[in-house]
């Protein structure tokens, strides 16, 4: 039994293992205005001065799409993740619902998060490393402009009036949806808005941007009691898919917590594929 899942991992990990411009984005080196874009009303305090700041990142590649449930499986099943709360434990969490494969792996904290990036080879994004990538060269509150989010253009709740939340979220569905169902954004990145929010590497600092990024130190902070999570998720509002928007959590806690909380990786040099 054993040697018959090992060889159905490895053909999965075969089957998933594309060239890197097929399965990743190369995002290269160079400044970008991270932060609170310009004329921005719904910035909070921790997204920094109007108009943004000016960060510097080393070149990276990062995974066009969230991590699916099949490929977080695939690390569960080698034993290298934590099994994570099931559709079993919570009609939400997509792993081993039915006809939820290629959905995005949810219901995990970030400790499970980076371990599938681990075991990927790479990690989880830094903060301006995912700003980056979600902005594709824009200084607007979203990738395509200042129009706000709506459902022709992320997996989000559109929080109706007279309707409630568990009607509208997931675009009326109350659930989140399959991987890349819109466009995405003008790197070929998709659902860096709405989808599930993501983890990254970051220890949250209500002055990160401008205390840490801005000054060449994209890893900071060195310590922290909750990690960032960045890009709103199928159940959060327009306000919540700005991509300057901030988020911390507990980095291990109640997995009901993480409901809205994906995965998506990075590799700092090109990836050597498995």
């Amino acid at each position: 039994m054993k040697y018959l899942i090992s060889m159905l991992v490895s053909l999965f990990l075969y089957v998933g293992s594309l060239p890197a411009d097929q399965k990743r984005v190369f995002i290269p080196a160079g400044e970008f205005t991270m932060g609170c874009s310009n004329n921005d009303s719904l910035c909070d305090p921790d997204e920094g001065p109007n108009g943004g700041v000016k960060v510097f990142v080393k070149a990276f590649w990062i995974n066009r799409h969230e991590t699916s449930v099949e490929e977080y499986r695939a690390c569960v099943m080698i034993g290298n993740c934590e099994y994570p709360f099931d559709n079993k434990r919570n009609y939400y969490c997509n792993y081993d619902a039915p006809g939820r494969n290629d959905y995005p792996v949810n219901c995990i904290n970030w400790m499970n998060a980076q371990a599938f990036c681990n075991w990927q080879q790479g990690r989880l994004a830094y903060e301006a490393e995912w700003e980056k990538a979600a902005r594709a060269g824009t200084n607007t509150p979203y990738p395509w402009g200042s129009k706000p989010a709506n459902c022709n253009l992320a997996i989000m709740d559109p929080g109706k009036t007279g309707e409630s939340d568990n009607m509208t979220d997931g675009c009326w569905r109350d659930l989140s949806w399959p991987r890349g169902s819109h466009k995405p954004n003008s790197l070929g990145l998709f659902d860096m808005v709405g989808g599930t929010s993501e983890w990254v590497m970051n220890w949250y600092d209500i002055n990160g941007i401008t205390k840490y990024y801005n000054n060449g130190n994209i890893t900071g902070p060195a310590s922290g009691s909750k990690k960032v999570i960045k890009g709103g998720s199928w159940d959060e509002k327009h306000w919540a898919q700005r991509v300057s928007n901030r988020y911390a959590k507990p980095v291990t806690g109640n997995p009901d917590l993480y409901g809205s909380n994906g995965i998506r990786c990075v590799f700092p040099e090109k990836p050597k594929l498995k």
